[in-house]
Formats: C-alpha cells, sequence, structure tokens
C-alpha cells in the first residue's frame, strides 16, 4: 500500500487512513493511491470501508498551490482533476458500504469525498470556539462547484439550503452540518472511526443481499452525479483560468502560507 495511505482491518471491515502530512491535501498522487486502496479493499472481499484521516483534519481539500504550479499545462491540471474525481467516484461506485470517519475540517474536496460516502460521522471539536468546519467553500475560492457535486450536496441537505450553501461558498460548524444533515452523527474525536464502525456492522448485520440491492437502488442518484456529463472537467478547466478565480486562488495560498 502507499505511504500516503495507511489501512486497517477490523474484522471483516477496513479502514483506509489517508496519511500525508500535515493536511491531507488532496494531489494526484493521493487520490490515485486512494482509488487504488478502495479497489483493493473490494478485491480482498472486505464488507465495508472507512474512511479516515488524521486527529485534526481529515483533508484540506485539493493541493491547490501544487495545482497553481503547473502554471499554463492546462493537460497536467485536467490530470489532477481527473484525479481528484475518479477517488471520488471509487466511493461513490464501491460495491460495499463505505462509512467516513470526519476526524476534523473537512473543507471543499473534503466535503466531496464525505458525501459521496453512504454515511459521515464527524469529530466535535474541543474548542467550541474553533469548531471543526465542513462544506463546499468553491465560491470563496474563485471557482464553480460542478452540478455534479451539486447534486450531492442538494441530495443531503435540499435545494434551498443546498443553493444558500453553494452560492456564499459556506463552511458549517459540525453542530450544525448535523442539524441541516449535511453528516449523520457526532463524536468525540477518539471515537469517530469507532463510531463509524459501529454503523457499519449494524448495517452489515442485515440480509446482505437484500440490503446490498436496495443500497444499490437508492444510491442510483449519487452514481450519476458523478457521470462525466454532470462534471464537465474541461469547462472546470476553463474556469480554473478566470482571472477572477486565479487572483481568488493566489490569495487563499498566500493566505495559507501565513
Amino acid at each position: 500500500m502507499s505511504e500516503l495511505i495507511q489501512t486497517r482491518d477490523h474484522g471483516n471491515i477496513r479502514e483506509i487512513r489517508l496519511a500525508r502530512p500535515p493536511v491531507n491535501a488532496l494531489n494526484p498522487e493521493l487520490c490515485r493511491a486512494l482509488i487504488a486502496a478502495v479497489e483493493q479493499a473490494q478485491t480482498d472481499g472486505v464488507d465495508g470501508i472507512v474512511l479516515s484521516g488524521n486527529d485534526k483534519v481529515f483533508t484540506a481539500g485539493l493541493d491547490v498551490p501544487r495545482l497553481l504550479a503547473f502554471g499554463d499545462d492546462r493537460q497536467a491540471l485536467h490530470a489532477a482533476w481527473q484525479a481528484f474525481f475518479g477517488a471520488a467516484g471509487s466511493l461513490v461506485n464501491s460495491r460495499v458500504p463505505v462509512a467516513v470517519a470526519l476526524t476534523g475540517h473537512s473543507p471543499a474536496g473534503g466535503c466531496v469525498l464525505a458525501l459521496c460516502c453512504d454515511y459521515r460521522v464527524m469529530a466535535r471539536s474541543p474548542d467550541p470556539a474553533r469548531p471543526n468546519v465542513i462544506g463546499l467553500n468553491e465560491v470563496q475560492v474563485g471557482l464553480v462547484a460542478p452540478e455534479g457535486i451539486q447534486r450531492l450536496l442538494r441530495r443531503v441537505v435540499g435545494a434551498q439550503r443546498a443553493e444558500r450553501l453553494l452560492v456564499a461558498g459556506a463552511l458549517v460548524p459540525a453542530e450544525q452540518a448535523l442539524q441541516i444533515g449535511l453528516v449523520d452523527e457526532l463524536a468525540d474525536g477518539d471515537q469517530v472511526v469507532t463510531r463509524a464502525l459501529a454503523w457499519l456492522q449494524a448495517t452489515l448485520a442485515l440480509p446482505r443481499q437484500p440490503m446490498l440491492q436496495t443500497r444499490a437502488i437508492a444510491r442510483a442518484d449519487v452514481v450519476e452525479a458523478l457521470e462525466s456529463d454532470n462534471v464537465p472537467l474541461d469547462r472546470f478547466v476553463d474556469g480554473w483560468y478566470a482571472p477572477d478565480a486565479q487572483q481568488a486562488l493566489r490569495a487563499l495560498v498566500e493566505k495559507l502560507g501565513k
């Protein structure tokens, strides 16, 4: 397994842990390692998957400095975004249920990966004044979330609330995320993986084939959301190079550097 990914088996459930210091920024290598890990888990015959991060952050989203470093190399940028949406697709198309243990902040790409999973458990922040947050903040960094990603958000929070969150590029605290259905459960940080495992164990205790077949029918819209027509990469890359997008992205990198 890649050094960017750590795995641990809990009986018939495999935990796949993002392990790219310091904040699990999603570069192409990590995305491809995640795809390989999800595929390997299913090849190995596991019955369920838990996706987790480190103790402070699930993932900070896409590695924007790396993406900006591609400059005018549209082919490299396209490949990087293709790797990310491939990682999201591996979760969406998993033949077994996937619970995500959101061990900390989950903005942008982290939120997308979470929305692709069957069940979301998020960590409460130990400091109420600095809550863990989740959301699709693309507008704030000059980007437009593709239709497919917007569908995933509408599916869990409803159309009107999704509109408000998307247009504002809002990141919401964990407690609010629970209230609006963006996450399914909150837990203390050291219990997030345990609670994700508990949900999977309860689900896997159901009659297997009826559960899996019902899941496939119920999640058909999730699979459809990430079909290529709903995630037009050429259009997304065009938007990346728009002047206002570049200005906002470079401002973000400068802020991160501080």
